[in-house]
């Protein structure tokens, strides 16, 4: 695994595996960034200050990465809900979130409105409508086969087969990662003066302030969540929902 993590990294900065080895071991023995950059170049083929940082911060990433992957794996599989695709969907993720997303289905949930849907029986019903199995009739007269002393009205069944359906899809990984990157390319972070107006003078400049979230740059978002903290912004992602309900 941790040829893997050299060579990914080595590809990331243009540079070999030996390269990378070789300043990961030193960083190991407890070496610093600059001592390695001054005194060890002959070991790491001359890397730079800069690239020595980028591995120590890589390595470390990709080492936290798999550390995740396991335990991720291990409850999955405790749980008896490991598929072959699932495994390799695990394999092949580089990134921390994408693991998560992964993971969340199996995720252990405090007692949710679908879970106490599915201890009701309504799971056949959030199929149906997940599936498109039953296309035509009266939802109403279709959901009255699930009324139970529990579930008192087809509306209280459609109801329930909703949570579970909602909750089916929130957990999608594809979807989640949908979502990121659109409302990254596509969502506006705005704000609005409230509070205090003493407090308010300091952010005047976010009076009627909207922005792309890709554009904000580190200073602009540090300032409209500190304005948030102090009571002075009321903040808003502002995205094309609509859209992205339709999609889904």
């Amino acid at each position: 695994m941790s040829e893997r993590m050299f060579a990914i990294i080595g590809s990331e900065l243009n540079v070999k595996p030996k390269q990378v080895q070789a300043a990961v071991e030193l960083l190991d023995e407890g070496n610093t960034v600059p001592f390695i950059a001054r005194y060890r170049k002959e070991v790491t083929g001359e890397l730079q200050d800069e690239q020595l940082r980028t591995i120590e911060e890589r390595i470390k990433y990709l080492r936290n990465l798999e550390t995740r992957r396991q335990e991720i794996i291990a409850s999955i599989t405790e749980q008896e809900k490991m598929t072959d695709e699932l495994m390799k969907s695990l394999e092949a993720a580089t990134k921390l979130q994408e693991l998560e997303d992964l993971y969340l289905p199996y995720r252990p949930k405090k007692r949710t409105r679908a879970m106490i849907a599915r201890e009701r029986g309504l799971e056949p019903l959030a199929d149906m409508i997940l599936n498109d199995t039953v296309t035509s009739g009266d939802p109403l007269e279709i959901a009255k086969d699930f009324v139970t002393e529990e579930v008192p009205t087809p509306e209280d069944a459609i109801q329930g087969a909703s949570d579970i359906v909602a909750e089916i899809v929130s957990d999608s990984a594809d979807f989640r990662a949908y979502l990121r990157k659109k409302m990254w390319n596509e969502g506006f972070i705005q704000a609005e003066l409230t509070g205090d107006e003493e407090v308010q003078q300091q952010f005047l400049q976010y009076a009627e302030y909207a922005e792309p979230v890709r554009q904000m740059p580190s200073h602009r978002i540090l300032a409209v969540n500190r304005g948030e903290k102090l009571g002075a912004l009321k903040l808003a992602l502002t995205v094309p929902g609509d859209t992205y309900v339709a999609y889904m």
